[in-house]
């Protein structure tokens, strides 16, 4: 493996049964930021600008969760949004955290949602970006994590779905998620993940049930890309109609990644919703 990948490792705990890649930096109040899914993904690749910027304020966890980025695999394994819940319950028990705010992007804000309807005691507040509600339609970009074969070149197509500005798609970013695919098993793993795509007509999806985030009481900041051509905008319109203690924010001329295309912006917001300085 390269020198670059080797770059995202963090420290290795065990939970749930499996050595899981954790990065951990800062102190004060726990937040732990959930990356999302697609080739190449694990918390290094989604949140290396922002945990040195917010661990000035928290300590800031990203975790890779079971089945990506450096988190050992295990075939016997099937992996649904209950496993995910019980890994990160499992992650905060052996890092000693009784509660913790979430930052969700994409797959991780589903995980978030999933985590505090089901342990609403463990978790304080919640950011959610780019985050899927009830029933939609597998989007070209989603559809891209499937057909992904690793290559550079194949990286950088896949990734032309993300952001509104292509500029965003750098060499080093390209680079950081091409070698991310090629840990032993991610593109398999990745696959046993997603719902396979229909040979023919639209393929539905769902995120969360719209009744059960109406039940979810936390405090919640919904952000989403107004160009998103991965989780269509709606569907972050429909999580702040639904939470009953939501603020959404949209950005215009943004995609899927707000916490690149909108970093200080993302930074801002985040860190006033999450509580800096209190």
């Amino acid at each position: 493996m390269s020198e670059i990948a080797e770059i995202g490792r963090g420290k290795s705990v065990a939970a749930l049964g499996l050595e899981t890649n954790v990065h951990d930096m800062g102190e004060g109040r726990p937040v732990v930021l959930l990356h999302g899914s697609g080739p190449g993904v694990s918390a290094w690749t989604n949140w290396k600008r922002v945990m040195p910027v917010l661990a000035s304020d928290f300590r800031v966890v990203a975790p890779d969760m079971a089945g990506f980025g450096y988190t050992e695999r295990n075939p016997d394994l099937s992996y649904d949004i209950k496993l995910w819940v019980k890994h990160l319950v499992a992650i905060l028990d052996v890092l000693e955290i009784e509660k913790a705010s979430l930052v969700g992007n994409s797959f991780g804000g589903s995980l978030a949602l999933a985590a505090a309807a089901r342990h609403p005691a463990r978790f304080d507040r919640l950011v959610l970006m780019g985050t899927p509600c009830d029933k939609f339609t597998m989007t070209p970009g989603l559809r891209a994590g499937w057909d992904y074969t690793p290559s550079r070149e194949a990286m950088r197509a896949a990734m032309t779905h993300f952001p509104y500005d292509p500029s965003f798609i750098t060499d080093e970013l390209v680079e950081d998620r091409f070698q991310a695919s090629l840990i032993p098993g991610a593109q398999e793993g990745l696959r046993k993940l997603l719902v396979k795509p229909n040979d023919e007509g639209d393929t539905p999806l769902s995120g969360m049930p719209e009744g059960v985030v109406s039940g979810i009481e936390h405090q919640t900041l919904v952000l989403h890309g107004r160009e998103d051509k991965v989780i269509p905008v709606e569907m972050g319109l429909r999580l702040g109609r639904a939470m009953p203690n939501a603020e959404f924010h949209m950005f215009g001329r943004c995609g899927h990644w707000v916490q690149a295309e909108r970093f200080d912006a993302f930074v801002a917001l985040s860190r006033r919703h999450l509580g800096a300085g209190a």
